[in-house]
């Protein structure tokens, strides 16, 4: 059997990969990173969100790097709770209306800290993480605000393939970008549930 090699089409500037080098955990944001922001309410007050499996795969490929994927919501609802469970992402704080506060009890818990944490946001709750963090990113329908303070600002619009963007990054940066690639040429069954 010929053996399968692939050379990653992904790149990034080395200067932007110098910046997000020895990261050990990234925080996301749910509504505007890993959603497109709408909320779908029923009239029965169910909340309903559509997620995208790029940034589910991502998130699950960021934890087999080493980077501890970390959720941090100023909302709660069922349906982001069952994702988080869904992506086997053990660090999420809900409800939070203080993002900065919600951050040092996670990062007290990894024994994190700052110089070693990425977050990713797209409006004003998220800038104290964004501007504390060693790297920031923001998706391409982010608020000014967030998109001015990110070192990276993604091609993607949150819900469609951001987060994903800010995973390749961050794997690139710590050097497991290409062996995450081609472990999926061997197998893409590593015993864990669907993106």
């Amino acid at each position: 059997m010929p053996s399968l090699t692939l050379v990653p089409a992904l790149s990034f500037t080395p200067e932007l990969l110098l910046k997000a080098q020895g990261i050990r955990a990234a925080i996301f944001d749910v509504d505007g990173v890993l959603t497109d922001g709408r909320i779908y309410i029923s009239e029965r007050g169910e909340e309903f969100k559509a997620f995208n499996t790029l940034d589910g795969h991502g998130l699950k490929l960021l934890a087999q790097g080493g980077i501890v994927p970390i959720v941090i919501t100023g909302r709660d609802s069922p349906a982001v709770r069952k994702r988080v469970a869904d992506l086997g992402i053990a660090h999420a704080v809900y409800g939070a209306h203080d993002k900065l506060s919600a951050a040092a009890g996670v990062m007290k818990t990894l024994q994190i800290e700052w110089d070693a944490l990425a977050a990713m946001g797209d409006d004003w709750p998220d800038l104290p993480l964004m501007t504390r963090a060693v790297f920031a990113c923001a998706p391409a329908n982010a608020h000014v605000e967030a998109r001015a303070v990110a070192h990276h600002v993604t091609s993607a619009a949150g819900g469609h393939g951001a987060a994903r963007e800010c995973c390749d990054l961050l794997l690139t940066a710590a050097g497991r970008y290409a062996d995450l690639l081609h472990g999926h040429l061997v197998t893409l069954d590593d015993g864990s549930s669907s993106p």
